[in-house]
C-alpha cells in the first residue's frame, strides 16, 4: 500500500513480523514510510527546531517497543502517539514554549504553501490567516489541540485519531465539536482548512463524550 506521505510499503504487518522474527533491517521500510507524517506531528506538537531530534527518538522507542505493538492496530497512529509523547517530553526538559512563529513555520513544510509568484496582497491575507490560526490553537486545551492537530493538520480519521488519543470515538467527536466551536469564536468566519463551513468531519456532531 502506498501512504498518505507517499511511502511505499508491501504489507505493514508482514514488515512488522519481520522485525519481531529477527530482521531488524526490515525496520527501515517502516521509518521511510511514515517519516513524513511523524515530521510533521512533532513540529505540529511544539518541537520546533529539535523536531527531527524527536523524530529519531520516536523512531527508536518504537522500534524497541514493537513486542507490545497490537496486532491488528494501525501502525501509524500508535507511531505518532509515540511522537507527541516524545514532544512533551522534550517540551518539557528545555523549559519552554516553542514560539508561534516556529510551529507556524514548521506547518507550512519544505515548500511554502503562498507561492512566490502570489499577488503580494493575496500572500499577506494568506500568512494573516495562517498566524490567526495558529494563534487561535495555542489557545484551545492541551486536548482540544492534540484532536484538531490530528484531525485536520496531519489528516487522520476518526478512527485512527481515537486510536493515536487512546480516547474512545465519542470523546474524539465531542471534544473535536467543541474546539473548532471556540476556534470559530475567536476566528469570526474563519476556519481551519477542510473545515471550512462545518462544526467537523462527517458524523462528528452529537457524539456524546465517553471517558
Amino acid at each position: 500500500m502506498r501512504t498518505r506521505e507517499g511511502g511505499l510499503i508491501v504489507e505493514e504487518a508482514a514488515v512488522i513480523a519481520r522485525v519481531r522474527a529477527g530482521e531488524p533491517e526490515a525496520y527501515a521500510e517502516l521509518v521511510r514510510a511514515h517519516t513524513g507524517v511523524a515530521l510533521r506531528a512533532a513540529v505540529a506538537f511544539g518541537a520546533g527546531a529539535d523536531a527531527e531530534d524527536v523524530l529519531q527518538q520516536a523512531f527508536i522507542k518504537a522500534y524497541c517497543s514493537l513486542s507490545r505493538f497490537k496486532d491488528g492496530s494501525g501502525f501509524r497512529p500508535w507511531l505518532l502517539q509515540i511522537v507527541a509523547n516524545e514532544t512533551r517530553n522534550t517540551v518539557r526538559s528545555a523549559a519552554r514554549r516553542r514560539a508561534v512563529a516556529d510551529r507556524e513555520a514548521g506547518l507550512l513544510g519544505p515548500e511554502p504553501l503562498i507561492p512566490e509568484s502570489a499577488d503580494p496582497a493575496v500572500a499577506a491575507v494568506e500568512r494573516e490567516r495562517q498566524r490567526l490560526i495558529t494563534a487561535a490553537l495555542e489557545k484551545l486545551g492541551e486536548d482540544q489541540r492534540q484532536v484538531v492537530i490530528y484531525r485536520y493538520l496531519l489528516e487522520m480519521d476518526e478512527a485512527e485519531t481515537a486510536q493515536a488519543l487512546g480516547w474512545p470515538r465519542g470523546t474524539v467527536k465531542s471534544r473535536l465539536s467543541r474546539a473548532l466551536r471556540k476556534l470559530g469564536g475567536q476566528l469570526g468566519g474563519l476556519r481551519p482548512e477542510r473545515a471550512e463551513g462545518a462544526e467537523g468531519p462527517k458524523g462528528s456532531e452529537g457524539g456524546d463524550e465517553h471517558e
